[in-house]
C-alpha cells in the first residue's frame, strides 16, 4: 500500500471522536505526569496496562503514544521553572532554559520549546511514515536465524544504552530471561519453574512485573530516600509569546535538533538524551552570541527540546518495524502490543494495517493538541509542581495495586507484585537499570522460540545461526554495542558515556 494512501487511512482510524478522546487524555496525562520530576511516561504507561486490557486496542495504543509525546513536552516546563527535568532527556533545557525564566523571559523560554517540539515533532512524524514501509520491506525477509540475530541485538543495546555500566544492565536483562522461563514450555508441554503454583504455568505477566518495577520499586525509592529540601518554582513573568528577535533565533536550531534527534533516536541504542547534548554544542559552536551560554541563551532550549521530540518518534521507528524497544517506555507500550496479542514487527503492517497506521496519523494529531494545551494551561502544570510528594505516591501505589487486581484478582498475582516491586526497589538501590528486566521477559521467549526454529530447520547445527549476511551484520552490531564502551575507552582514555536514565 502507498505511504501516503496508509496515511490518508491511519487518519480516517485517529479522527474517530472515541479515538479523540484517547489521544487527549493521553496528552493530558502525559504532559501532567512530564512536569511531575519523577513521574515519568513508562511509569504512567505501567499503572495504565491493568486497566485498558479490556479497552479498544487502537484506542489504547493511541492513548499511550500521547502520554510518551506529552512526557517530552512536560519535561521542558519542569526543566524551565523548577531547574528539575522532569525527564532525563531533559537535562540540557534547564541549563539555559531556568536561567531565561530567572531572568524574566520564562515565557519565550516555554513558547520556544513547545513550538520547537511541535515542529520537530511533526517532522520526525513524517520521516517514521516513510522510514517505517522501507525497514518493514527488508525485515519482511528474514528467517528464524535473523530474527535471533535480531534478539540478541535488542538484548545487547538495551543492556549497554541503559545503567552505569554494561556489567549491571546484562545483570538486569538476565534477570527478565530468567523470569521468562517460567510457565509451559511451548515445544515440550512440561512445566519449567512453576513449583506446582498453578497461577504460574501461564507464566509471569508483564503487566505485573511492569507495575511492580516502576511503580512500585519507584515508590519505595522514593519514600526511602527520605524528606527533600523545598524546590523554589519560577514564576512566568510577562508574556508568553516570542518576539521576533526570539523567532529569528530559534526556527534555525529547531529545524537542526530534528535532524539529529530522529535518526539517532532510531537507532538501537540511541534514545533521546544523546541528541539533546549534541544539539545544545552545535548551537553553542554555531550561536553569534555564544557570550548568552550559560546565562539564558534561547537557542539553548529551542535546538535540545527540537531534538528530544524528534527522538521520541524516532524510537517509534525500531519499536513498530522490528519490535526492539530502545527506551523505558517503549518497553512497556511493547507490553501493552502484547496484552492485546499483537507482537509488532513487520507481519503487524500487514495483518493490522489500520491499527499501525492509526496510531502514526494519532502522533499528528497528538502533536496540535500539545501545541494548543501547553502555554495556555502552563500555571495549571505549575501548580503540579506542589502537590505533596507522600499523596502523590502514595496515590500511585493504591492505584498500581487496585490495577493489577482488577487486572488479575489472584494472591499469587498480589504477591509477586509486593516481591518485584521489591526487587524494583533493589535494583534502583544498587544503581541497576529496570527497562532490561521488562525487555527481557518479553523478548526471551520469542527469541527463544525462533533459536529453536533455527535449529530444527538446520537440523541442529548451530552454524547454522552465523550463515545469514544479515545475521552476521546483526551480531556485528551487538559486538559494536557491547565493547564499544571499552573500545572507546583504550583509543581515548575517556569514560564513554554509557547508559541513560530510564524514561
Amino acid at each position: 500500500m502507498d505511504t501516503f494512501a496508509a496515511l490518508s487511512q491511519g487518519l480516517t482510524v485517529a479522527l474517530q471522536p472515541i479515538n479523540l478522546l484517547f489521544a487527549f487524555v493521553g496528552v493530558m496525562l502525559g504532559t501532567a505526569v512530564g512536569v511531575l520530576p519523577g513521574i515519568g511516561p513508562a511509569l504512567t504507561v505501567a499503572l495504565l496496562l491493568p486497566i485498558t486490557f479490556k479497552l479498544d486496542p487502537a484506542g489504547s495504543l493511541i492513548m499511550f503514544a500521547g502520554i510518551y509525546y506529552g512526557g517530552m513536552y512536560g519535561g521542558s516546563t519542569a526543566s524551565i521553572l523548577l531547574n528539575t527535568p522532569g525527564e532525563s532527556s531533559s537535562i540540557v533545557t534547564a541549563l539555559e532554559g531556568n536561567k531565561m525564566a530567572r531572568a524574566g523571559r520564562g515565557g519565550p523560554a516555554l513558547a520556544t520549546a513547545a513550538i520547537g517540539s511541535f515542529v520537530a515533532g511533526t517532522i520526525a512524524t513524517i520521516g517514521l511514515a516513510l522510514v517505517a514501509p522501507t525497514v518493514v520491506d527488508i525485515a519482511i525477509s528474514f528467517g528464524p536465524e535473523d530474527y535471533f540475530a535480531l534478539m540478541v541485538l535488542a538484548f545487547t543495546t538495551v543492556s549497554a544504552a541503559f545503567g552505569s555500566s554494561v556489567t549491571r544492565g546484562l545483570t538486569s536483562l538476565f534477570l527478565g530471561l530468567a523470569l521468562g522461563l517460567i510457565g509451559i514450555d511451548l515445544q515440550s508441554g512440561q512445566a519449567r519453574l512453576s513449583f506446582s503454583i498453578p497461577d504460574l504455568l501461564d507464566g509471569v505477566e508483564v503487566t505485573t512485573l511492569a507495575v511492580a518495577l516502576f511503580a512500585i520499586g519507584e515508590t519505595l525509592s522514593v519514600a526511602a530516600a527520605g524528606a527533600r529540601a523545598d524546590e523554589i518554582i519560577e514564576p512566568v513573568k510577562g508574556s508568553v509569546f516570542m518576539t521576533r528577535e526570539d523567532w529569528k533565533r530559534s526556527w534555525k536550531p529547531w529545524i537542526r535538533g530534528t535532524f539529529l534527534g530522529f535518526p539517532i533516536g532510531a537507532m538501537p541504542a540511541g534514545g533521546a538524551e544523546i541528541p539533546t547534548f549534541l544539539s545544545y554544542a552545535l548551537e553553542k559552536r554555531l550561536c553569534k552570541k555564544p557570550d548568552e551560554f550559560g546565562n539564558g541563551a534561547i537557542e539553548g532550549v529551542a535546538g535540545p527540546e527540537a531534538a528530544n521530540n524528534a527522538a521520541a518518534a524516532g524510537v517509534l521507528v525500531p519499536l513498530l518495524t522490528l519490535g526492539l524497544p530502545t527506551s523505558a517506555t517503549a518497553a512497556i507500550m511493547l507490553a501493552g502490543f502484547q496484552q492485546y496479542g499483537l507482537n509488532p514487527g513487520p507481519l503487524l503492517f500487514v495483518t493490522n494495517p489500520d491499527l499501525v497506521w492509526g496510531l502514526i496519523a494519532s502522533l499528528f494529531i497528538a502533536n496540535g493538541m500539545l501545541l494548543i494545551l501547553n502555554l495556555p494551561l502552563v500555571g495549571l502544570w505549575v501548580r503540579l509542581l506542589a502537590i505533596p510528594r507522600p499523596w502523590l505516591y502514595g496515590g500511585i501505589l493504591v492505584f498500581a495495586t487496585l490495577g493489577t487486581l482488577g487486572a488479575n484478582p489472584s494472591l499469587v498475582e498480589l504477591g509477586m507484585l509486593l516481591i518485584f516491586g521489591l526487587l524494583g526497589y533493589v535494583l534502583r538501590r544498587y544503581d541497576y537499570p529496570i527497562a532490561p528486566v521488562v525487555v527481557g521477559l518479553i523478548l526471551g521467549p520469542l527469541s527463544e522460540q525462533q533459536l529453536r526454529r533455527a535449529l530444527a530447520i538446520s537440523v541442529g547445527d548451530p552454524l547454522a545461526l552465523f550463515q545469514s549476511p544479515i545475521a552476521l551484520t546483526l551480531y556485528a552490531l551487538s559486538a559494536l554495542a557491547l565493547f564499544g564502551p571499552l573500545l572507546f575507552f583504550l583509543l581515548t582514555g575517556r569514560k564513554a558515556p554509557v547508559g541513560a536514565d530510564e524514561d
